[in-house]
């Protein structure tokens, strides 16, 4: 694994440096990817001509290609982690069919989670939009359900790449990612802003070709094929990844000790010894200062604030202080 930088986020040139260097190999990452995206879009539209169903029925028919195909984007998923972390010279063949071997059943797990999210996003605004022509007060669930598909959408930018990346159970891998998804909101909405300017910019494309259907079916197909997938997953990865990264690994064998201390202590039937024997693991662990007291340390399953570990911590050496006084 590449080594990892102390800032939170690469600077900007960095990332736009990194994504020119990379970028012919994301194509060819885009354009693997393509074959089985282009082959169950194919069949589920398929599929939806020929089953006697329409409107909503029909797209959500159509939608369920998601599912087939989010197990290979376990491979778009490891070639731009390891890009955006800095790596150079990734094996774009070995590591796709690699990480789609590897990681084939978690992501179709995954796909059927994406297909609900999708299923309820689609929904919810088809019917609201309608609603709220006739009555403006469902506006507020209109706005409620953007809320939570942003929610959905700030989880999914750590659920691929952590399912790749680290060998640890899916009941983490989302407990994790929901941690995240508010707990690194700056970080979110970085990524966020990245993904609407690649929508800017495809949507321009299409729009630049007039109104001709043939034009639109040719350009989308294009940005289907050499673009959006791989620099969809090189600009989440280079917003979240680092960050993520260094919180997981970042001494972790400390971090699991001072957890199942943590634990112990929510309880306060639990006896006196636990809690001293948390605050005495407290005091030789590093806590960063840098950070500011409601980001979140991430400790092996969870994360806790910044400031409560610094109270715990404060407590330890107090408590350590008055036992050596009484000696």
């Amino acid at each position: 694994m590449a080594s990892q930088t102390k800032n939170d986020t690469l600077p900007i040139a960095a990332v736009f440096s990194n994504l020119f260097k990379n970028f012919p190999r994301l194509i060819l990452t885009n354009m693997i990817f393509f074959v089985p995206l282009a082959a169950f879009t194919a069949l589920f539209w398929w599929l939806s001509s020929v089953v006697p169903v329409d409107g909503i029925l029909s797209t959500m028919l159509m939608m369920l290609a998601m599912i087939p195909v989010f197990p290979f984007y376990a491979g778009v998923v490891k070639i731009t982690s390891k890009m955006s972390a800095g790596e150079e010279k990734v094996n774009i063949f070995n590591n796709f069919f690699s990480a789609v071997k590897e990681n084939f059943l978690p992501f179709l797990f995954h796909g059927d989670v994406l297909y609900i999210v999708s299923v309820f996003s689609y929904v919810s605004f088809s019917i609201y939009l309608k609603l709220i022509r006739q009555n403006t007060l469902f506006l507020g669930p209109l706005i409620v359900s953007i809320i939570i598909i942003l929610f959905f959408l700030f989880m999914f930018f750590y659920i691929p790449v952590m399912t790749v990346t680290f060998d640890i159970p899916i009941k983490y891998i989302y407990k994790n990612s929901f941690l995240m998804s508010y707990g690194e909101i700056k970080k979110n909405f970085i990524g966020f802003l990245g993904l609407f300017l690649l929508m800017v910019v495809s949507t321009t494309l299409l729009i630049a070709c007039n109104g001709s259907r043939i034009a639109v079916v040719i350009v989308t197909i294009l940005l289907a094929a050499l673009i959006v997938p791989a620099i969809a997953s090189f600009i989440i990865h280079s917003a979240v990844y680092q960050r993520m990264y260094e919180m997981i690994t970042n001494k972790s064998s400390q971090q699991r000790s001072v957890d199942e201390k943590l634990e112990k202590v929510k309880n306060p039937q639990q006896k006196d010894e636990a809690r001293e024997e948390m605050l005495e693991s407290l005091k030789s662990f590093e806590i960063d200062e840098s950070l500011p007291d409601d980001e979140y340390v991430y400790f092996n399953g969870k994360m806790v604030k910044k400031g409560v570990l610094v109270q715990l911590k404060e407590e330890a050496v107090q408590s350590g202080k008055e036992k050596k006084e009484t000696e």
